[in-house]
């Protein structure tokens, strides 16, 4: 189990025309049930529909069951008027991808050396953004973290 502080600096700088809050983060042991997490928000503009994403990563080392169930249920692919759902491959890493049409909300979550989880949420942004943003991640370093 790492110590988020290992984790914070991977949360990428915000990208030109956009901000980025600071990044935040936490390591909690509650009855045995470890998690680190750290997570940071990003918009562009101002106004109620500005674009947002925000970026989590999790390390969950001492759930194996937990990542075997999650990464179990990415195996199916369904598209529709309102969006679709589709497992993806980004680097090698394993991942599952949601996008809905209405408000261009997507998801994207990336499974990294069989113990992080990376979590992109986007909102009135295209699709192709999540995996944009994914690329902003230096997921190689992620993987290389203990």
């Amino acid at each position: 189990m790492v110590d988020y502080t290992k984790l914070l600096p991977l949360l990428p700088e915000a990208p030109a025309g956009w901000t980025a809050d600071k990044a935040e983060g936490s390591t909690t042991d509650a009855g045995g049930f470890k998690l680190t997490n750290v997570h940071r928000d990003y918009r562009k503009g101002e106004g109620d529909n500005a674009p947002t994403t925000s970026i989590s990563i999790l390390d969950s080392a001492a759930n194996p069951d937990y990542v075997e169930a999650t990464t179990a249920a990415w195996n199916f692919s369904t598209s529709s008027t309102e969006g679709y759902s589709k497992s993806v491959t980004l680097d090698g890493n394993q991942g599952f991808e949601t996008f809905e049409n209405e408000g261009k909300h997507g998801t994207l979550w990336l499974m990294v050396a069989k113990r992080y989880f990376v979590q992109i949420e986007t909102k009135d942004q295209d699709s192709a953004a999540l995996q944009e943003w994914a690329k902003r991640v230096d997921l190689k370093k992620l993987a290389e973290i203990k």
